[in-house]
């Protein structure tokens, strides 16, 4: 048996056409009987580097008995030239988080995955300590168990006063060394008050989205500060509501 959580996240593939353009992280979020795929904006669109992927490509497990067993699963960007992601922005300007709707229909008629929810989300911010240990699910540099298609886990700590936006943006700060194509992977910590409620017993705290380091940082005589830029998961509560997102777009 797999564990539930290795389920809810899978590789990402960036393709211009047919080129690979990167590697970033993804999970799966349902709400209302639609799943959505969630990463950062910048693995879908970043202007900054001119990094603009038409499409991702996604693995699904396909049979609960065998792991290994997988398929690939593309996902348009755009449709008539219209983004298909839903996105926000807040007081400090854009959200570095995207949801995108998955059409169940074109699915294979066997799926394997878990999938967080609002259950998953806390209501009261309150019951997070800094220094509080967390886990980061996901891809670090594309590497992962090749047999079996599973993430891998990576052990954090809360950096940063948690409830309070860091410098005013909506993340909180992670301290744990972290690599590329970690981009959009949620960050969780183990909770008893889910114990009846299915088996996904992780409550959903935020996606990691990059490193944080010091722009006047010796790199001669100064290490990384191994700090992380993680966006408030309750930026889902919005993305994965149909009428807020169709208000968003407008």
């Amino acid at each position: 048996m797999v564990e539930s959580l290795l389920l809810t996240t899978t590789r990402v593939s960036t393709l211009l056409s047919d080129k690979l353009l990167s590697n970033a992280t993804g999970f799966f979020f349902e709400r209302d009987n639609q799943l959505f795929l969630v990463t950062n904006r910048h693995v879908v669109l970043n202007e900054a580097t001119n990094h603009r992927p038409d499409r991702l490509e996604i693995e699904l497990h396909v049979d609960p008995e065998n792991v290994a067993l997988v398929t690939p699963f593309s996902i348009p960007l755009y449709q008539q030239n219209a983004p298909l992601w839903r996105q926000a922005t807040d007081a400090a300007g854009i959200v570095d988080v995207v949801a995108l709707e998955l059409q169940r229909t074109a699915f294979p008629k066997k799926v394997c995955l878990q999938a967080f929810g609002l259950v998953h989300l806390l209501e009261n911010l309150d019951e997070v300590e800094i220094g509080t240990p967390v886990i980061i699910v996901g891809f670090p540099l594309g590497f992962h168990d090749t047999m079996h298609h599973l993430p891998v886990a990576r052990q954090a700590v809360i950096a940063s006063a948690f409830g309070i936006r860091f410098q005013g943006n909506g993340y909180f700060l992670t301290a744990a060394r972290m690599h590329r194509g970690t981009s959009g992977a949620p960050v969780v910590v183990r909770t008893t008050t889910l114990s009846g409620r299915g088996k996904l017993v992780w409550a959903l705290l935020g996606i990691h989205a990059a490193r944080l380091d010091m722009n006047n940082r010796d790199e001669n005589q100064d290490e990384r500060l191994d700090l992380n830029c993680t966006w408030y998961a309750d930026i889902l509560r919005t993305l994965t509501d149909t009428a807020a997102a169709a208000s968003l777009s407008k």
